[in-house]
């Protein structure tokens, strides 16, 4: 809670000190039991009510397995997850309401996360426990939706950090509308598909710091809608930073634009992380009809291990088509500008970069590559794109040519490197 402080008006703070002076209300004192049997949702709940209620403060799961189903959390309250605890999402779909969310970029009915908040300021979820997601059974379910595990809508000052996630075929941590938002040392585990580590859809403010995410999806998928609704609503996913952390994917990428892009990503920064993914370990992506833009992109300091690619980029076929594309020759698609990597050291990587699929309508302005050295297979192929460059790719391994390119204006186009 000291965290959020500083960044809390002289009302809020006012109020959010009060919430902190109270002690920490257990869950066991409003009749969880904590034996890994026990729906405790009921009495986990009564305790998360009490504190909204009285302003304020902290909700302490202890020391034992807690069966729940959905529960809702109040603003200004922490809740910790103590360690040696854990949280485990009940098997019954009835414990999971359905709701409005909003899944794979459109609006549309799906079952309540196990832990949501909606419209609330200083959310903490903290402590060094595990949250387990319910079974396949549920998050299987697309049609509603199933349920995520953390699903944020809406919320101010909202800090995840610290805990371990276990999770399958469905995303872990949905953000949705949110601004000034930090997840801090995460454990974060997934397997299959749509088993995404942190999507951040259309939220402003983004820290995701010293967290270890290994998915069956992307690690990372920044979002923001598709369709012309999104494009109309204009709530883009902006200023994220991503530092000193460790993202892996068994089946996608470890960092994800898009597909759900319409309405704009912009100002994304990503430092000091290991990466690597199944298919990509950074994949810009996008199809006509999504309109939309991505810029002001830019990485440093990076290790990328073994990966199909260290940067993928598809404008053209990627993500089903929404309900109400963007239409225009030229407006159905995305506009995409100033993307920046430099200091960046790749280990096995079979194509340095693939960027093919670009709308030679809609070139690529900006594309930068400083400093990368390491092991590759292939080189860069390019497609489409202006204001390119390219400096000190000191790669080994690869079979010529070090760069192929297609309607690409720049700088660095005639590089070459040892083989």
């Amino acid at each position: 809670m000291n965290r959020l402080l500083s960044l809390l008006g002289a009302l809020t703070v006012a109020t959010t000190v009060f919430a902190a002076e109270k002690p920490a209300l257990d869950v066991r004192d409003f009749g969880a039991k904590g034996d890994g049997v026990t729906k405790d949702t009921v009495a986990i709940q009564k305790a998360l009510d009490t504190c909204a209620a009285n302003g304020g403060g902290s909700v302490l799961v202890s020391d034992g397995i807690f069966l729940t189903g959905s529960l809702v959390i109040g603003a200004n309250t922490t809740l910790e997850i103590a360690a040696k605890t854990s949280l485990v999402g009940s098997a019954d779909v009835a414990d999971y309401p359905t709701t409005n969310v909003r899944w794979e970029g459109e609006f549309r009915e799906g079952h309540r996360a196990l832990l949501t908040a909606s419209n609330a300021a200083n959310i903490t979820l903290t402590g060094a426990g595990t949250i387990f997601g319910p079974p396949p059974v549920l998050s299987k379910l697309r049609n509603p939706r199933g349920p995520v595990l953390i699903e944020l809508t809406g919320c101010t000052n909202a800090v995840l950090e610290n805990f371990t996630t276990q999770y399958q075929q469905l995303w872990s941590i949905h953000i949705l509308f949110c601004k000034n938002f930090t997840a801090r040392g995460l454990t974060i585990r997934t397997v299959g598909a749509n088993g995404d580590g942190i999507d951040v859809d259309s939220c402003n403010g983004v820290t995701v710091e010293h967290c270890d995410i290994n998915t069956g999806d992307d690690a990372i998928s920044l979002k923001s809608g598709r369709g012309l609704a999104a494009q109309n609503l204009a709530r883009p996913t902006e200023n994220v930073v991503i530092r000193d952390c460790r993202l892996h994917s068994s089946i996608y990428a470890a960092l994800g634009f898009g597909t759900e892009m319409s309405g704009g990503i912009r100002k994304v920064k990503l430092e000091n992380c290991v990466i690597s993914g199944k298919q990509n370990a950074i994949f810009i992506k996008s199809r006509d009809g999504r309109g939309g833009y991505m810029e002001d992109i830019s990485g440093e300091n990076l290790t990328v291990l073994k990966s199909p690619t260290f940067i993928g980029i598809d404008l053209m076929s990627k993500g089903i088509q929404a309900t109400d594309p963007v239409p225009g020759d030229l407006e159905k698609w995305p506009l995409v500008q100033n993307i920046s990597f430099k200091n960046v050291r790749v280990q096995d990587v079979a194509a340095l970069v693939l960027g093919k699929n670009i709308p030679a309508a809609r070139p690529i302005d900006g594309f930068t590559l400083a400093n990368i050295s390491g092991t590759c297979a292939r080189g860069i192929t390019l497609a489409n794109m202006t204001n390119v460059n390219l400096s000190a790719i000191r790669v080994t391994g690869f079979e010529a040519p070090l760069i192929s390119t297609e309607n690409v204006k720049g700088t660095g186009l005639a590089l070459s490197a040892t083989k």
